[in-house]
């Protein structure tokens, strides 16, 4: 256990931190399922649509650092070529 006054507090901000970064990162995988589960059903208009969607999100999970920008922009990739060959 944190014995000093500076990490006690460390322990609450990791937590706090922990949480958000869960939040966010569940964000980001919920709106890929979106896009995925559009292109599955094979309604180009609905799968353009929730593709447009989460662009902003994985950006925005890429800013605060909780992915790669690598893997955001796999993502993005992948996604684009999946919603295009429909």
């Amino acid at each position: 256990m944190a014995n000093t006054a500076q990490a006690r507090k460390r322990v609450r901000q990791a937590n706090g931190n922990r949480l958000q970064n869960a939040s966010v990162r569940s964000r980001f995988r919920t709106y890929i399922k979106k896009v995925v589960n559009a292109i599955e059903s094979g309604d180009k208009k609905e799968a353009e649509s929730a593709y447009k969607n989460a662009i902003p999100v994985i950006d925005a999970t890429v800013a605060k650092g909780i992915v790669h920008r690598n893997k955001g922009a796999r993502h993005m990739s992948r996604l684009n070529a999946r919603v295009r060959a429909m």
